[in-house]
């Protein structure tokens, strides 16, 4: 049996992902940002402070991206986080025991975000077209 639905009343289609650089934009603007409104708070000292803020930032802005975006995102996010609230301030380093957990908790998140909002649309999407219409 076939049964008709209006389709502007129940199915609505599934949100594409951002393009990659207005996500590398939000990241680098989103980041300066944070890290602004840190050092005014007088947080920087406190550089795990920083990292989990710039880590939940790139999870958020993973959410609405693509995969492809992620690397990205974590490269700004620890960039700024190195110019700007690490030591010496003002000059990107490397600190062959910090940078490379700074990186890859920054890919994590940002890859953790892209994942989850994959799933939810996903999962979105499969309840707007299942036959299931709740009356029993």
């Amino acid at each position: 049996m076939v049964e008709w639905r209006y389709i502007a009343k129940g199915v609505r289609v599934v949100p594409e992902p951002v393009a990659t650089p207005f996500i590398w934009t939000g990241a680098y603007a989103g980041a300066f940002a944070l890290v602004t409104v840190l050092d005014l708070l007088g947080a920087l000292d406190r550089t795990g402070l920083a990292l989990a803020a710039l880590s939940v930032l790139a999870a958020l802005l993973g959410v609405r991206g693509r995969y492809v975006a992620a690397p990205g995102t974590a490269l700004l996010c620890w960039m700024l986080l190195n110019f700007f609230a690490a030591h010496p301030i003002g000059e990107i380093s490397w600190a062959g025991h910090r940078d490379p957990e700074w990186m890859a908790c920054l890919l994590a998140a940002a890859l953790i975000g892209t994942t989850a909002g994959r799933v939810l649309h996903a999962r979105a999407a499969y309840r707007r077209i299942s036959p299931y219409d709740g009356t029993g």
